[in-house]
């Protein structure tokens, strides 16, 4: 006989039969919570099952973090001992939830009960034994509940009822819906862990992003200020974005300062980088004065909420040789053996003008609460949103520490990771709190490439917990095919990235007026960028896209099929420069169908193989798809339809799909 070292035997555990396991969703094990937005469901399954024949009872439990008492709702049985429930994310913040599961003796006895009726087989020892275990659960039943089990115990129990009356009380249904509300959960199982659910709002799942340099607003070429910001304003909102992303609106500092497209030295009239943070006039915490004060920072944020527009701020932390943090906070940096501070470099690369905080200082924690200073103040200028640049360059413990800090008393905050490194690095940052994150998009440009990449994004385990912000354009990125394309490229960049991804953005003006000059041959770089000097832009040029991305970002906002990134399916064409792919809501109500022509130089012709199943289509029927581009409608019949695509007109056919619903004469009527 074995010896148990390590622990008291107290019966209890012991005598508990059932297995909880593979409790989904999870990450990691439940080392890190999964994400949803204010109204999502939060469909959890399980393994449950129990030695033997006897039936088990399955419950969901879920609470909101810091409530005492758990929501229960019952699981269903699927198949193969998986189990299913759900709940509805109702508040912002962060919710828990579990699996528990217990040997349902009642609905064993029930339905062993049921088959010696059907069998013919005398049930009077099988009725007693029922009336045990109705007692028993009347003892855990409160109030009228309890009292109405007494009533069917003392029923059974009556020599005054026939036995065909007794069997007719046993299998009434309301008594065993009373008897399910309270089982004997004494030897019940509870899995291991209590899983974790970070709520957001729904812009964190929806989203249209629009970056702009505010200093590069005013229309004289002059230093711009919140003021012509605020008159931006309009034509931002025309073309449907609802936030406006602002890189750094700090000082900028004059030491080693980079002129016009990065040259090493400055000229006395080049503003410099907004990344190259902090001066005597201040740091993290100030604005540049020659775009304003505090006051106008708010007033802008207010307007740009009256055009329903919400202002993203840039998160940098690193620093400009003349930031107050390099003479104060010394220590707070690395300093080389000839007593300057180390700057940053990506060699061959040299960033002078930038200084990077040292995380390794003894002095951590005071650089910690500083910078968490830093994000609150600005929160409390009315920011919510936090673009973040190059989060993967410090620690990934201080960013679950800051983002779970700010979190709990700024639950509606929203932290965007611009993490252009490996791939399991910005997972990493995802998994630790960053709401949305940039992504490989602009480099995926072959139907292959896109396929299997977006695959990868929504059909694993990284839709629990990796949000995408497509972007086809940066500061920092301009592509070899935005570069070669010209507007063709840009338009199918641009449905590409709306479609695909239910949060996008654009570097503006230099996407809508397709900027595509690079610094040199192979370089990702703008030539004369924005990121050094102002820019004076014509954005009322007839060749501009504004229009074209008005437009589909209307569609985006009346299709709920487009709001999230569940339920894109990829169909078959029998063209590589052809892609093809569909997104629906849960009851198929709103179905959208994309396709898009990757060349930006020919036209191409071919078949499409719609999965009909997927699209909820009647393979007996017609159906009618309206392209919401070109405002043309089309009756298709079966999976396999035409399609011809004209990079140099529209590139892309965004298709309404709507089901046939009868024929009269000769006419076919859709919905």
């Amino acid at each position: 006989m074995g010896v148990r070292i390590g622990r008291e035997l107290t019966g209890v555990e012991e005598r508990r039969r059932v297995v909880v396991e593979k409790v989904t969703p999870v990450v990691d094990g439940g080392r890190y919570p999964i994400k949803r937005t204010v109204g999502e469901d939060v469909v959890v399954e399980a393994d449950v099952f129990a030695d033997g024949h006897d039936c088990v009872g399955v419950a969901l439990l879920f609470r909101r973090d810091g409530e005492l008492e758990w929501h229960e709702t019952p699981m269903t049985g699927l198949t193969n001992d998986r189990w299913q429930a759900s709940f509805q994310t109702a508040e912002l913040g962060r919710y828990v939830y579990t699996v528990i599961g217990w040997v349902d003796h009642f609905l064993t006895w029930r339905q062993g009960f049921i088959k010696k009726i059907d069998a013919g087989q005398a049930v009077l020892v099988e009725i007693l034994e029922g009336v045990r275990l109705i007692d028993a659960a009347s003892q855990r039943a409160p109030g009228m509940e309890g009292q109405s089990l007494k009533e069917w115990v003392d029923r059974l129990k009556s020599s005054a009822e026939s036995e065909r009356r007794r069997i007719e009380q046993v299998l009434d249904p309301n008594m065993a819906a009373l008897m399910a509300k309270y089982p004997d959960r004494r030897f019940a199982t509870q899995y291991e862990r209590e899983l974790g659910v970070v709520v957001d709002r729904q812009k964190a799942r929806f989203s249209a992003w629009y970056e702009m340099f505010p200093r590069s607003c005013s229309q004289g070429g002059e230093h711009g200020t919140f003021k012509d910001c605020e008159a931006r304003l309009p034509y931002i909102a025309s073309m449907g974005f609802d936030v406006l992303y602002v890189p750094p609106i700090h000082p900028i500092g004059i030491t080693h300062r980079k002129g016009k497209n990065n040259v090493p030295t400055a000229g006395l009239d080049d503003p410099g980088s907004p990344w190259g943070i902090g001066s005597s006039d201040g740091g993290h915490e100030a604005i540049h004065q020659q775009l304003g004060t505090a006051k106008d920072f708010r007033r802008f944020l207010e307007k740009a909420r009256s055009f329903g527009i919400e202002i993203a701020l840039d998160l940098a932390f690193q620093c400009s040789p003349d930031h107050p943090y390099v003479t104060q906070h010394r220590e707070w940096f690395k300093v080389r053996s000839d007593g300057t501070v180390q700057y940053a470099e990506n060699p061959p690369k040299k960033y002078q003008d930038i200084v990077p905080l040292d995380f390794e200082t003894d002095q951590w924690d005071p650089l910690w609460q500083e910078l968490k200073r830093v994000v609150i103040h600005w929160i409390e200028q009315g920011v919510r949103i936090f673009r973040v640049d190059n989060p993967h360059t410090k620690p990934f413990r201080f960013w679950e520490w800051l983002i779970h800090e700010i979190r709990v008393d700024y639950p509606d905050v929203m932290f965007l990771a611009e993490a252009f490194t490996r791939p399991k690095v910005m997972y990493r940052l995802a998994k630790l709190g960053f709401t949305q994150s940039y992504t490989y998009f602009a480099w995926r440009s072959s139907k292959a490439d896109l396929t299997e990449y977006f695959t990868e994004l929504t059909q694993s385990e990284l839709h629990e917990y990796f949000r995408p912000n497509l972007w086809p354009n940066t500061p920092d990125i301009l592509t070899e095919e935005l570069q070669q394309g010209g507007r063709p490229a840009f338009m199918a960049r641009l449905v590409l990235a709306s479609t695909l991804g239910a949060s996008y953005g654009i570097y503006g003006p230099a996407f809508e007026l397709c900027e595509n000059r690079p610094l040199k041959e192979g370089s990702e770089e703008y030539l004369n960028s924005e990121k050094y000097e102002i820019k004076q832009w014509n954005i009322e040029r007839d060749d501009s896209l504004k229009e074209f991305i008005g437009l589909v970002n209307r569609i985006r906002r009346e299709n709920p099929a487009l709001h999230s990134n569940e339920r894109l399916h990829f169909h078959r064409t029998d063209h590589e420069q052809l892609i093809c792919y569909s997104k629906s809501t849960a009851d198929r109500s709103n179905v959208i169908v994309v396709v898009v022509n990757l060349s930006p130089h020919h036209t191409h012709s071919g078949w499409v193989f719609l999965d009909l199943d997927s699209l909820g289509l009647d393979t007996q029927h017609p159906f009618q798809v309206h392209d919401l581009l070109t405002n043309v409608s089309y009756r298709w019949d079966g999976s396999r339809n035409y399609v011809e695509l004209n990079p140099h007109s529209v590139p892309a056919h965004i298709f309404l799909v709507r089901r046939w619903l009868r024929r009269e004469q000769d006419f076919d009527y859709y919905i």
